[in-house]
């Protein structure tokens, strides 16, 4: 299985459980909060990503993949609470390729990161 389709598959969930909701559902819960609650679990992950990269090199690389894992998972609900399909991501980062992502950042006029 490709990451692409286990990420394709993780979004149809995650669209799933907002066109229908599970009771007892972590996700459902979730949508519940809004971007607030969201928001929060996307920048508690991203601190501890970086946090697992400073680890000690034995175990780092596990911690990174799984806090990575989590931050995707949460990044994928807002894009879901967001009505954003995995495809209009998929697209914005494939316009990126070939392009520096310093002239990229400039030509958008303000701060973010890109995919170089």
């Amino acid at each position: 299985m490709s990451n692409s389709s286990v990420f394709s598959q993780l979004m149809a969930v995650i669209v799933d459980r907002k066109a229908n909701p599970p009771a007892r559902s972590y996700t459902t819960s979730l949508f519940r909060g809004g971007v607030a609650k969201i928001g929060d679990k996307i920048i508690e992950e991203a601190h501890e990503v970086v946090e697992a990269s400073a680890e000690p090199a034995d175990t780092r690389q596990q911690h990174v993949v799984h806090e990575a894992a989590d931050l995707i998972y949460h990044l994928f609900v807002l894009l879901g609470y967001c009505h954003i399909p995995l495809e209009r991501l998929e697209g914005e980062l494939q316009q990126r390729f070939g392009v520096s992502g310093l002239d990229e950042k400039a030509a958008r006029g303000r701060g973010g990161a890109s995919g170089e």
